[in-house]
């Protein structure tokens, strides 16, 4: 059985499905990774707005957090994700 069956029994619109797969596949040993949403949206065909919008959606049902990044000058970098034990 799939480590992530508990993902296709949730009330998630496909779009998240598919970010989620994503990020989870792309995660390190402790569960993060930091793709651009421009990189998640290329990889996997789907919009930069439809990337955020699947993100919104996994923050909300509780399977990933995000933290702002930033880079040595101060400037916005790609953001953390932090994929949540289920």
């Amino acid at each position: 059985m799939s480590r992530l069956i508990f993902l296709y029994q949730m009330d998630l619109p496909h779009r998240a499905v598919a970010v989620y797969t994503y990020l989870h596949d792309r995660a390190n040993k402790n569960g993060e990774c930091w793709p651009s949403v421009n990189t998640i949206a290329g990889d996997i065909k789907l919009s930069p707005a439809t990337v955020r919008r699947a993100i919104k959606d996994l923050r909300k049902a509780g399977l990933i957090e995000t933290k702002q990044r930033y880079r040595d000058k101060g400037g916005k970098s790609s953001l953390l994700y932090k994929i949540l034990n289920r």
